[in-house]
């Protein structure tokens, strides 16, 4: 028995195939009067409206292939799931928006957006992700810069390599710490040639030494390289040689995951050198040009965030008689070029300790003819460009210059003070924070050990280009 008839005036009606509801005459294919809302009106299945564009509110499985040619994309929200040997694909004609989606599986394989270094996307959100065929890794955008995936992991292990004991022909002992703990350090191995004042790069696996001073030998410098393999303890293995024919000592170095840079350096007494040189680290051979500083300088500070390759204070005349330098210079490490400025730290001086965090460069103590030893401890934020900020003190009773540092994404060490008698003894910062030096461990050889190379497995240099 039938339950509604038609023909009740106005309630609804059916005629030349419009629809009325609340009027007998529908003039449109669906016509509704009265105080009806948008909200009681409920749509299941697909439905398109012209005056919004189409929308979809269905759970709809698809046994074939997929291609969205056309139209506008909406937000996708909750959980989408595509099958095996299917895929999802829009095409150029449609337009795409950004959108959410809370978790999405793919049963075989996922392609991220492809192309080289010239490629990259323009205008990335953070967390962007894109493979690099230039480097053969998978990178994302921080916000700043694109950045390595990471796929190794680090002990934070710093390497105390070389020195004096005290000035003398330069020793070859290599120790061992472990940053992230307090303790006095471990013998590691030694060096292919003894000597002081060497310049060192690392990634999380290798670590190479630069060149070097020999007191009282001939020749006094040095231009070997040498590396070792962090994680294991042994003797240094040659690496090749740097381009300049007796490269300088106190070099400026810094690193990415991939190459490390030299900047600067002094050859002998009255000759410094604006030279930078760099190496591919995972490789061995000898350095190659990539560029100068804007000055002849030795001496300074070198930190990266994978990106900037980044050099501060030093000297650009002969030792001990020109003023010290307060500039800092930068350079793009994936590519070759001159250094351009940064910007310059509180005060002048050379022979100071440098370590970094990915964000945040540290520069330790140092020497101004001025003002003979220094205490303080500056940083700049390496993502910008500016001066320096002061961020505290060495420890009171040892103040110090041609110190070395090393450190890991939070916490950076320094050893090697030419100062005194204080070189055994190892002080350390927490990058992140503020304020004075704490005291770490020794690093003992006989009575001193000074002007020291320092690296680890973990700085903030790794994971980006």
């Amino acid at each position: 028995m039938a339950t509604k008839r038609f023909g009740y005036l106005d309630d609804l009606s059916l005629k030349n195939q419009k629809v009325g509801i609340g009027t007998s005459t529908a003039n449109e294919k669906l016509e509704v009067l009265g105080g009806t809302k948008g909200g009681d009106v409920v749509v299941t299945g697909i439905a398109t409206l012209t005056s919004y564009s189409g929308f979809q509110n269905k759970n709809t499985s698809y046994v074939e292939n997929l291609t969205i040619d056309s139209g506008e994309s909406g937000t996708l929200s909750g959980e989408i799931v595509i099958g095996a040997g299917l895929t999802m694909s829009v095409g150029t004609g449609a337009t795409t928006g950004q959108g959410s989606i809370k978790s999405l599986k793919v049963s075989n394989t996922f392609t991220p957006p492809i192309g080289g270094t010239n490629d990259r996307p323009s205008a990335p959100q953070p967390g962007a992700i894109f493979y690099n065929k230039d480097f053969r890794t998978i990178e994302y955008w921080d916000g700043n810069f694109w950045r390595q995936v990471d796929n190794t992991t680090s002990s934070g292990r710093g390497i105390i390599a070389g020195g004096s004991n005290p000035l003398a022909a330069g020793n070859s002992i290599i120790f061992s710490i472990e940053i992230p703990t307090l303790g006095n350090a471990v013998h590691f191995g030694d060096l292919t040639l003894g000597r002081s004042e060497a310049t060192s790069v690392s990634n999380s696996i290798r670590g190479i030494i630069c060149g070097g001073y020999r007191h009282a030998q001939s020749p006094n410098y040095s231009n070997i390289l040498d590396y070792v393999t962090i994680a294991s303890a042994g003797n240094a293995i040659d690496f090749g040689d740097a381009v300049g024919g007796e490269k300088a000592s106190d070099d400026s170095g810094c690193s990415s995951s991939t190459r490390g840079l030299f900047m600067g350096g002094n050859y002998f007494p009255g000759s410094n050198d604006e030279q930078i040189e760099y190496v591919e680290i995972m490789t061995t051979g000898n350095s190659i040009d990539f560029g100068d500083l804007m000055d002849d300088n030795f001496a300074g500070g070198g930190v990266s965030n994978g990106t900037r390759g980044i050099v501060a204070g030093g000297n650009g005349g002969s030792y001990g008689t020109a003023p010290a330098m307060s500039l800092i210079q930068h350079v793009t490490i994936s590519s070759l070029g001159n250094a351009v400025r940064f910007g310059d730290l509180t005060f002048a001086r050379n022979c100071l300790a440098a370590g970094c965090s990915s964000t945040r460069g540290i520069f330790a103590g140092g020497y101004n003819p001025t003002n003979g030893n220094g205490r303080k401890i500056d940083y700049i934020t390496m993502a910008s460009t500016g001066h320096a900020i002061y961020f505290g003190d060495l420890v009171a009773s040892r103040p110090g210059w041609y110190m070395s540092g090393a450190s890991t994404q939070t916490r950076m060490v320094f050893a090697g003070s030419i100062s005194g008698s204080y070189g055994p003894h190892i002080q350390y910062v927490e990058m992140a924070t503020t304020g004075e030096a704490m005291d770490f461990g020794e690093c003992l050889h006989g009575t001193n050990n000074t002007a020291v190379s320092m690296f680890s497995d973990s700085h903030g240099g790794l994971g980006g280009f």
